[in-house]
């Protein structure tokens, strides 16, 4: 059967539950039966978090309708195949199979150097598929406290535990050469300006906080030396496109011959004060450099990044960090395990307008790391001027006021609140209005772009 396979969407989770309880009924009378009815369908907010982490992709048949789905994880630093359903009307056509290749294959090009899922023995579509495509029953490498919490809640729920088998499916490199590689979004846990330069830039002082969620670059080298953008990015030229700077930067300082060809998945807000731009940058040169065996080290290409934007060295360098000068000044900080809910108004705040703001305060003392460490440094300097001119983002951060201290991330416009955990994120995160969209990030100690290019050197 003629089917594509395409990134879901988050107006298909009630469809994409729809066929795991079509998919359920194949179940019934099996001795698993009472457990996978108690868990199915699966959660709409987690798996709304993992479209638009964009690790869900669906199977489209001829007329445009969804006929499956497949999900995929990371746990453990190992990439999942979290689900994976068709529709029983739609069973034995290959459906399945092109899922299960397309989740495989984007596990390979992130550098996993396997794929691991865990199913039923005795269920000719379960485990005796998988083995034809490759898997094999295995160990579990680790047991994290989710696995155990998992397990726990499958005995509880009478799942035949004699029957489940853990099986692992080890990838090669994508025969097309492409690789992917994250872009991870940052909020500014509290924003300063404490003066303004002869040069025209400001002084600043600023917390980056990295997060686990943001774009994702692909990547395929070329022997031509041509630098191409595949992917329409709106608003934004190729020649002016940060992804396309970043690898004429890197080449000219190098002396590379080699080209790439880009295409990028944008799922941080542009003018968003995320920092999607300059991350994005930043993938580019750190993955670049190890694609093209530039051999820079990360100073050289921290230095690089600050030509493109100052931004850019915090993502080049992988880890929160207190930032000052331009913001190229960074002292590495360890912070404490936090969840973030982060709302975007969707209203676009163009940055410049913002530093030539009359009523924007530039003198402001210093403040300390101890300061910020003790709560009495949390202000962001922009945020009355973005309140004043852009109601949307006002109405964002009045809404988010009401569950704790919301702030808006550098320039704005998205605004964010601290949680001490994931389950308190998501219930603000399930009241949230239409008007906005939402979304829960966890802060990180290392950047996935730098978990990834690990990957890689050791794929190499």
């Amino acid at each position: 059967m003629a089917c594509s396979i395409v990134p879901a969407r988050l107006d298909q989770v009630d469809t994409l539950r729809d066929i795991e309880c079509a998919a359920l009924e194949l179940f019934r009378g099996h001795p698993a039966w009472r457990s996978y009815a108690a868990s199915t369908p699966s959660d709409p907010e987690t798996l709304a978090d993992a479209i638009g982490r964009g690790r869900v992709w669906v199977a489209l048949d001829e007329a445009g309708h969804a006929v499956g789905y497949v999900g995929v994880g990371v746990e453990a630093g190992e990439a999942t195949i979290a689900e994976m359903d068709v529709l029983p009307s739609h069973g034995r056509r290959g459906i399945g199979t092109r899922l299960l290749e397309h989740a495989c294959a984007w596990a390979a090009e992130a550098g996993y150097p396997s794929i691991v899922l865990g199913t039923l023995s005795d269920v000719p579509w379960n485990a005796p598929f998988y083995a034809r495509h490759g898997f094999e029953v295995t160990e579990p490498t680790r047991d994290t406290p989710a696995q155990a919490a998992h397990r726990e809640h499958d005995r509880e729920r009478g799942f035949p535990m004699h029957l489940r088998v853990h099986m692992r499916r080890y990838l090669r490199p994508s025969t097309e050469g492409w690789t992917r590689w994250p872009a991870p979004a940052k909020l500014n846990l509290f924003l300063r300006i404490t003066g303004r330069r002869a040069d025209g830039y400001h002084d600043l002082q600023t917390v980056f906080r990295l997060l686990d969620r943001g774009d994702e670059v692909r990547l395929r080298v070329r022997a031509d030396g041509v630098i191409r953008r595949r992917t329409e990015v709106p608003g934004v030229a190729e020649a002016d496109d940060l992804l396309v700077r970043a690898a004429s930067l890197l080449r000219r300082h190098s002396g590379v011959a080699a080209g790439v060809d880009i295409e990028v998945a944008k799922r941080i807000p542009m003018g968003g004060g995320l920092g999607g731009g300059s991350s994005d940058a930043a993938t580019m040169l750190v993955a670049l450099n190890h694609l093209w065996d530039a051999g820079l080290d990360e100073d050289a290409l921290a230095a690089l990044g600050r030509e493109l934007g100052a931004d850019v060295p915090v993502f080049v360098r992988g880890r929160s960090a207190w930032a000052e000068g331009v913001g190229e000044q960074l002292t590495p900080m360890t912070l404490p395990r936090r969840w973030y809910v982060v709302l975007n108004p969707r209203e676009h705040v163009p940055t410049a307008a913002l530093f030539q703001a009359s009523e924007l305060t530039r003198n402001a003392p210093p403040a300390t790391i101890s300061s910020f460490a003790s709560g009495e440094t949390v202000e962001n300097a922009f945020e009355p001027v973005v309140r004043a001119r852009h109601p949307s983002v006002a109405a964002a951060l009045d809404w988010l006021g009401a569950f704790g201290r919301a702030q808006l991330s550098g320039s704005g416009g998205c605004v964010f609140l601290e949680m001490v955990s994931r389950e308190r994120a998501e219930a603000v995160v399930r009241r949230c209005p239409a008007q906005f969209d939402v979304w829960v990030a966890a802060g990180v100690g290392l950047s996935p772009l730098h978990e990834a290019l690990a990957r890689h050197r050791k794929a190499v």
